[in-house]
């Protein structure tokens, strides 16, 4: 196999090419769409490159293929520990793809986050977005100019991965229910989450269907001192049992029961969702399972796929079902609520 000599200068995309056997159309494809090629063919340009110190640069590859080869990640809280894991995830998966990943945090607030997708347009060849807090049509706009793909939004003619908590939020009711508590509680989180929205409808409605009384907490964001503030409010109904919106809050529920003096589970039953604190909280949580690190994955492979027109459509949509991870935090129902 041919090498370059010493003294031909930087090594180019054509030497590359020749080395490899390959066309430069292909080394540049290795780079910036490596999806579109056969795993074996990327390994032999990209080892090539690395021995003959090859470097695409960053502006040629923006000229070349009319894309930037970064992607952006735009959630609403990322200390919510619900994100990380989805975080880690669209990093890595991404970086198999080819992309770098920018990361922006709106702190719930919709109009930021509408700032920050208009800010990263330019720099960007397209978006996942997490759990957005924008309006409709605010989102179907940012989807007009730039490639979007939803998590845990449902917006029609978007492509969008919905980790659907139905099913688990169900069992969670039933659980209650199984165990003898007639009045249980939902305390909500962000008013706009999807994800809150869904929850709450399945507790009233299976709630109501299995012949409970359901007291509806409203919520306004997700933190540990929101849950442990909440108790107050929980402790004037007449509820045993509390599911809610997070594992967040009910971490913080755990800590005011505590604080009041009553013993989890044995006066009072609480059920958390997207099973991310469990091995952090006493007793260990009860909740509805996660995938948001399965969300974060499916999300790239849908935006890498539209980016790389392998025939992904902009309507797709992936749901990724849960259950009830059962622990130590519920029990049966008190005779009579301390």
């Amino acid at each position: 196999m041919p090498t370059r000599a010493p003294g031909d200068g930087k090594p180019t995309i054509g030497t590359v090419a020749a080395e490899a056997g390959v066309s430069r159309a292909t080394v540049s494809r290795a780079f910036s769409q490596p999806h579109r090629l056969k795993a074996e063919t990327v390994e032999r340009v990209l080892a090539v490159a690395q021995r003959l110190g090859y470097s695409m640069n960053p502006m040629a590859k923006a000229l070349s293929t009319g894309r930037s080869g970064n992607l952006a990640l735009v959630v609403p809280d990322i200390a919510n520990p619900f994100f990380p894991p989805m975080i880690r995830a669209i990093e890595q998966r991404a970086d198999q793809a080819g992309y770098a990943v920018f990361l922006a945090n709106t702190n719930e607030d919709p109009a930021r986050e509408d700032l920050l997708l208009t800010r990263l347009a330019m720099q960007v060849d397209g978006f996942v977005i997490a759990s957005s807090r924008m309006t409709e049509n605010a989102i179907k706009a940012h989807a007009e100019r730039h490639p979007v793909v939803l998590v845990n939004r449902e917006v029609a003619d978007i492509a969008r991965v919905l980790i659907d908590t139905t099913a688990g939020v169900t069992q969670a009711v039933e659980h209650l229910a199984g165990l003898g508590h007639r009045e249980i509680a939902y305390l909500g989180g962000p008013h706009r989450s999807w994800s809150n929205s869904q929850r709450k409808r399945t507790v009233k409605r299976v709630g109501e269907r299995a012949g409970l009384t359901v007291t509806m907490l409203p919520g306004r964001l997700s933190s540990y001192e929101l849950g442990r503030h909440a108790v107050a409010d929980l402790l004037a109904t007449s509820a045993t049992a509390v599911i809610a919106f997070d594992d967040l809050l009910a971490h913080g529920i755990l800590t005011g029961l505590t604080e009041r003096g009553l013993v989890v589970p044995r006066d009072f039953s609480v059920i958390g969702c997207d099973d991310v604190l469990a091995a952090q909280t006493y007793p260990p949580l009860t909740t509805v399972s996660s995938r948001s690190a399965e969300a974060g994955a499916a999300a790239i492979d849908l935006l890498a796929g539209r980016l790389g027109n392998d025939g992904t459509s902009s309507n797709d949509r992936l749901l990724l079902d849960t259950s009830l991870v059962v622990r130590a935090t519920t029990g049966p129902a008190p005779r009579k609520r301390r």
